[in-house]
């Protein structure tokens, strides 16, 4: 099966399934699909050599109130700090 088709398929797949999905670009030669589904989001790479990657994002269950939006500053800051 084609690079391509892999794609495609998966796709078609999700979409029969009603599966919320976009599509980016952020590595050169490859396709990322970011899965939303209830508790987790997945990111699928698919490669122009084949190659497929997967990882999944778990949710812990917590709801946080808006307290907890300073936490995303304060990683995105710490992930600069190590540049």
């Amino acid at each position: 099966m084609s690079e391509l088709s892999n794609l495609t398929g998966f796709l078609d797949r999700l979409d029969e399934a009603d599966i919320h999905y976009t599509l980016q670009s952020i590595r050169e030669g490859a396709i990322s699909v970011a899965v939303t589904v209830p508790g987790q989001r997945w990111e699928v790479e698919f490669h122009n050599d084949g190659d497929v990657e997967v990882e999944v994002f778990e949710s812990d269950g917590e709801i946080r109130d808006e307290r907890a939006i300073e936490e995303l500053f304060d990683r995105a800051e710490s992930f600069d700090d190590d540049d």
